[in-house]
């Protein structure tokens, strides 16, 4: 953090990453006094030695959240983008630790943490299918995140967010999840469309209609029977929960500031290494896997014969519009339906870590190295960037929590 600015509040970061939130938080006044970073996948913890290398080891946890006993006395503000690849939280009726997901548990221990510690503020980003999960009851994991937060005392507000409609160079779109440990009523609709922590962050139009329900129900209670049978989730794009009441609107951004592009992030032709120019007798490999098709395909259980289908596909990607979200997969040379291309001339190639790097908001070459003299391969920077969240937005979110903290 800059020695000019001043410290409005302190941060402990869970499933911290490469430094997301850290950065984003950091530009806008707070201290971060205690981190963790552990992937239970993998032997070397790279994301870990990255976030290391640019902050320190001071106050860093590198070990499984459930090993993490207790944060630091004085958090004001608990943060994390937890995992999203299996998010399942419902608890079983005969056991309260009958948890559903391998990642998902996970849900559990930020809550436990909570309870703990209770810090102010907390503010967290998923996937947006968090607010669909599970297929078999919509909603219903969602539901008892509400629920077990509001339990505690918090009130919860939520924001689907795509970063491109905030000027950013990447259609991103998650969840944003801010929730305020307060007591009273509040009026919901002020909140969401007003008031409210993401309302003065990511500015909405206000005329969008308010639906409510409530969720009085215990936990178990709420796993066993919320949305049974339900197609749709009954949770919309923006929300405010509150003493067991849930009120949802369907909302646009509203912004008239600078639009950047994927254009904007590129670096000189001449710059790039020759291995992410696409050579020419390997275009139509890319161009098939771009284009709409229709597989017939034989159902491995039932024997059952289908079509599998896929629609189009830029190709090239527009230069003068957002890129598309970064997969975890974005590296490597193999051609793939979901990597960037873009055209460069009478060229193609595919994107550099520095220009996903740039996407996503995070100085240049940011993941570069790990410490040590460690210099990690492209494609692990490229699953850093797919797994990260663009730092703009935390920023934005961030300097609001700081105006609220401070008064």
């Amino acid at each position: 953090m800059s020695k000019q600015m001043k410290t409005v509040g302190t941060v402990a970061e869970l499933f911290a990453g490469v430094g997301g939130f850290r950065l984003g938080l950091e530009k806008s006044g707070w201290e971060t006094v205690f981190s963790n970073q552990w992937e239970p996948s993998t032997k070397v913890q790279h994301a870990s030695e990255v976030y290391v290398s640019r902050f320190g080891k001071a106050g860093h946890s590198n070990e499984d959240i459930a090993k993490v006993e207790k944060l630091p006395r004085h958090v004001d503000l608990l943060v994390g983008g937890f995992p999203c690849q299996d998010y399942s939280v419902a608890k079983s009726a005969t056991a309260a630790k009958g948890l559903e997901g391998k990642k998902g548990v996970l849900w559990w221990e930020i809550l436990r943490l909570v309870q703990t510690h209770k810090p102010k503020y907390i503010f967290l980003e998923n996937v947006d299918r968090l607010l669909k999960s599970p297929s078999t009851q919509r909603g219903r994991d969602f539901a008892i995140m509400l629920q077990t937060l509001g339990a505690e005392g918090y009130s919860v507000e939520w924001r689907v967010v795509s970063a491109s409609e905030y000027g950013f160079p990447q259609r991103r779109i998650r969840v944003f999840i801010v929730a305020k440990l307060e007591n009273g009523n509040l009026d919901a609709t002020d909140v969401i469309f007003k008031s409210g922590v993401l309302a003065r962050a990511l500015p909405i139009d206000s005329d969008a209609e308010t639906k409510s329900f409530n969720l009085n129900l215990d936990v178990v209670e709420l796993s066993n029977t919320f949305n049974q049978g339900g197609k749709i989730s009954p949770f919309l794009t923006s929300g405010f929960y509150s003493a067991g009441t849930v009120f949802t609107a369907k909302t646009r951004a509203k912004w008239s500031g600078k639009r950047l592009t994927l254009g904007d992030v590129l670096i000189p032709s001449e710059e790039v290494p020759e291995e992410y120019w696409i050579p020419e007798d390997r275009l139509p490999e890319w161009e098939y896997l771009k284009g709409a098709k229709s597989i017939p395909r034989k159902h491995a259980g039932t024997g059952l014969e289908y079509n599998y289908s896929e629609g189009k596909m830029a190709f090239p990607d527009s230069l003068d519009k957002p890129a598309r979200t970064i997969l975890t997969g974005e590296g490597g040379a193999t051609p793939s339906r979901f990597k960037h291309i873009i055209q460069i001339g009478d060229r193609f190639r595919r994107l550099v870590p520095l220009e996903l790097e740039r996407l996503n908001g995070f100085p240049d070459n940011w993941t570069q190295d790990a410490g040590e003299n460690q210099t990690l391969s492209d494609a692990r920077r490229a699953f850093f960037m797919g797994n990260a969240l663009v730092v703009g937005l935390v920023e934005m979110v961030g300097r609001v929590l700081a105006e609220d903290i401070s008064k």
